[in-house]
């Protein structure tokens, strides 16, 4: 059989499920592993990175493709008889940003990512049917960019209003597997994928040596964790704000949601203070906090025209997605519009990436440096190149700039790297210039 129809096959498949899902809503799956064969794994496998670290079993993906057929086959035959057994997942750290901060991240097998993949595409297929519009992270065709598009265009829309900035406490980590279950039986009921949730649910972190196990959580960078937080936070947050919360708002309301990340913006004070209210009942009751320091009430009313926007109760600002938005003064004279810039902190944390990195870099090559400068550079633009942050990305160029040439010069213990100088090298070793990337 030919690649090709190989593909046409599979999306063949996947638009068979989708099309099921969407004719009944209310239909519980129990024949979906049935879709999943050698060839599904294949495309599974060709989805599924190359270039992440290896997990516990020390595996690479090299490695893993060097025998790729038998593997798959002893892959499949394991997930349908039930042999499969979920490894742990290798816990690492990785700093934060400044200081001795580090953030946990879990690095499952390449194997486990490639199953993980398999049962993604299928579920996928089913809850992209299901699936609200207000959510947009970890989901096809949708990106954080597209949910900061949404909101200002609702923001806009409404002239401002009351902004709930909510942060939940250890979302990943304590994601209840008893309601997550109950969550899945409305839609997915196939004992052999339902097998392999409850084995990844339960795998564990392996970290020094010993693995421990919760009974709380998603599985730590594994590739099914964004769709189960998803569908977690669909019917906790979702579901509910649209078909419970909205029809009892006196204004208007809007939710946009990425990930465990998400925001509700309010016409109505009063509506925003109910909400804020019964919001940690109705999250309590899965199992979720809300941060008590994180989460908070902005007014974020457009000032009047003609007004400075400084005065006694003037608007506010909330941070969404690495951006801070505000009320600006727009080309305009007098108009105001609602404006988005690189968040403090997220711009703090670049800049002490970078300063780390030039320190201990310092003496490799110049041409390898700019090479590797420009990599990151070219990175921050992608993601923070939006409409309006123009002067932040020539804030943040001028900044790695002043950074390369500070480490530089101190390549030796005699200063060697004037500015004028350096500015020679740019001529040579010019870093890319800021760019405005998504037009949002």
């Amino acid at each position: 059989m030919s690649r090709a129809s190989d593909l046409g096959s599979i999306s063949t498949r996947i638009r068979r499920i989708a099309s099921l899902a969407s004719e009944d809503r209310a239909r519980a799956f129990t024949s979906l592993a049935y879709f999943i064969d050698e060839y599904f794994l294949m495309e599974a496998y060709a989805r599924t990175r190359k270039d992440g670290a290896s997990g516990v079993d020390g595996r690479t993906a090299a490695q893993y493709a060097e025998n790729l057929g038998e593997n798959l086959r002893d892959l499949l035959e394991r997930f349908k008889s039930g042999l499969y057994q979920a490894p742990p997942v290798r816990r690492v750290h990785i700093p934060k940003g400044s200081g001795s901060a580090t953030r946990p991240i879990g690095i499952p097998t390449f194997e486990d990512k490639v199953l993980q993949r398999a049962v993604t595409m299928v579920l996928e297929a089913i809850y992209e049917e299901d699936f609200l519009d207000c959510s947009y992270g970890f989901r096809p065709g949708r990106s954080a960019h597209d949910a900061l598009g949404t909101l200002w265009k609702e923001v806009t829309k409404l002239g401002g209003g009351w902004v709930l900035d909510v942060d939940i406490s250890n979302f990943f980590d304590e994601l209840d597997h008893k309601h997550l279950r109950s969550f899945l039986d409305k839609r997915v009921r196939d004992g052999v994928i339902r097998r392999a949730i409850g084995k990844w649910l339960k795998a564990g972190v392996m970290e020094s040596g010993s693995v421990r196990r919760s009974q709380a959580g998603t599985p730590q960078g594994g590739v099914i964790s964004p769709l189960l937080a998803n569908l977690y936070l669909h019917e906790v947050v979702d579901r509910w704000f649209e078909d419970e919360v909205k029809p009892r708002l006196r204004g208007q309301a809007v939710l946009v949601r990425y990930a465990d990340d998400f925001v509700i913006v309010f016409a109505d004070e009063n509506d925003a203070r109910r909400v804020l209210e019964v919001l940690p009942q109705r999250l309590g009751r899965f199992g979720l906090r809300l941060h008590p320091e994180k989460t908070r009430l902005v007014p974020f009313r457009r000032p009047p025209r003609g007004s400075d926007g400084t005065g006694t109760g003037g608007p506010g600002s909330f941070e969404f997605l690495g951006f801070t938005h505000f009320w600006g003064k727009g080309r305009q004279r007098g108009s105001w519009v609602v404006k988005r810039k690189t968040a403090s902190s997220r711009f703090t944390r670049s800049m002490h990436r970078v300063r780390d990195w030039c320190r201990h870099r310092r003496h490799e090559s110049v041409a390898w440096q700019r090479r590797q400068l420009s990599r990151w550079l070219l990175g921050h633009y992608a993601y923070y190149g939006i409409t309006g942050n123009y002067q932040a990305l020539d804030n943040f160029h001028r900044q790695v700039t002043r950074e390369w040439r500070k480490w530089l010069d101190r390549r030796s213990q005699k200063a060697s790297m004037p500015w004028e100088r350096f500015n020679r090298l740019l001529g040579v070793y010019s870093l890319p210039r800021p760019k405005i990337v998504h037009a949002i």
